[in-house]
């Protein structure tokens, strides 16, 4: 048994998601204490590819005639009401608190206002505990408002600056206004920033700039960015929940550990967890070295990851790291649709 995951799970104000669609990890997470379930395009593409035996008679029903996006969103549909059948218990259970399960739009229409409202419409129908994810940009950003105020589950995604994250908690609010205005059930919203894709290219960055940082200072920064917006949400009363995503180590879950937060952990940094030994303790109260941030904001990108006023909305899809994910979202995408159905 996984002791640690089930500290999180049981002893925690916090909670915790698996960031994998394959069978066997969600059982396996289940039995840890897993609440939700995190899919992109990588993922999706993953399981399909990696368990293709056991998605193969749930894929059956596919037309094979379909083709490009059309293709690939029908294969991302019967994933997810796969994955949500399993979740859905957890779901009614909680009362609509916890047994989610992701389901991303086409990362390729990341400016397309009207084509993501649609296809947040027709994911969120798929089953009761899907959470739509839309890309932090400036045109995902007013179609994640919308949804909220539709009553829409959203999971605030390709983000990772603090900036972002406090967006996502201002456009939920905003949402969550319209919906009581309408008196409509707002959707729920969580918040996600990538901690350990933004200390990835912060260190490509700074080994490109020719900056003296240490590797000790750099594994610090997304942990340094979400303790940051932690504290504002907490501060602002913000109901989205952050999600820390794209975790590279056991101490990253570590260093959070404590938070009212959906960490998203992959099986492969499940595994590190028991390296952290008992007795387990909270760090989420405790602030990354001033020292580190001082270091750290040698370079301007961590600057406009980092400070409240580093990035205005317009300027979110042009950043480095969202472009570069972003990247690998749609090449994953592309993948799908040309999936061989059999």
């Amino acid at each position: 048994m996984n002791d640690y995951l089930l500290y999180l799970a049981n002893e925690t104000k916090g909670y915790w998601w698996n960031d994998s669609a394959n069978f066997a990890d969600l059982v396996e997470a289940v039995t840890h204490g897993a609440v939700g379930v995190t899919t992109n395009p990588v993922l999706v593409n993953e399981t399909i590819n990696k368990c293709a035996d056991e998605w193969k008679p749930i894929l059956a029903s596919i037309p094979r005639d379909l083709s490009g996006s059309e293709k690939a969103i029908e294969i991302i549909k019967a994933v997810t009401i796969k994955v949500a059948g399993m979740f859905e218990p957890i779901y009614k259970a909680t009362n609509g608190e916890g047994g989610y399960v992701c389901a991303q739009v086409n990362p390729g229409k990341s400016s397309d206002r009207k084509a993501m409202l649609e296809m947040a419409r027709t994911m969120s129908s798929w089953a009761p505990n899907v959470a739509v994810k839309l890309p932090v940009t400036a045109a995902g950003l007013d179609v994640l408002e919308d949804c909220i105020a539709e009553g829409i589950t959203i999971t605030g995604t390709v983000s990772f600056t603090y900036a972002q994250a406090m967006a996502i908690g201002d456009r939920c609010e905003k949402g969550r206004a319209r919906a009581a205005k309408a008196g409509v059930k707002p959707g729920r919203c969580f918040a996600v920033i990538m901690v350990g894709r933004i200390d990835d290219y912060l260190r490509d960055c700074i080994k490109d700039s020719g900056l003296n940082i240490a590797e000790e200072d750099i594994i610090q920064a997304g942990t340094a960015i979400i303790k940051r917006a932690y504290r504002d949400f907490a501060k602002n009363g913000y109901t989205a929940i952050l999600m820390p995503a794209g975790l590279r180590g056991a101490y990253q879950v570590e260093a959070l550990a404590g938070a009212n937060m959906a960490m998203s952990i992959n099986p492969k940094i499940q595994v590190k967890l028991p390296s952290i030994k008992a007795p387990y303790v909270e760090h989420i109260e405790e602030e990354v070295d001033p020292a580190v941030i001082e270091r750290l904001s040698a370079c301007p990108e961590f600057i406009k990851a980092y400070e409240p006023d580093g990035l205005k909305p317009e300027q979110f899809f042009s950043y480095g790291c969202v472009q570069k994910t972003l990247a690998q979202f749609v090449e994953n995408w592309g993948q799908i649709e040309k999936y061989p159905l059999k």
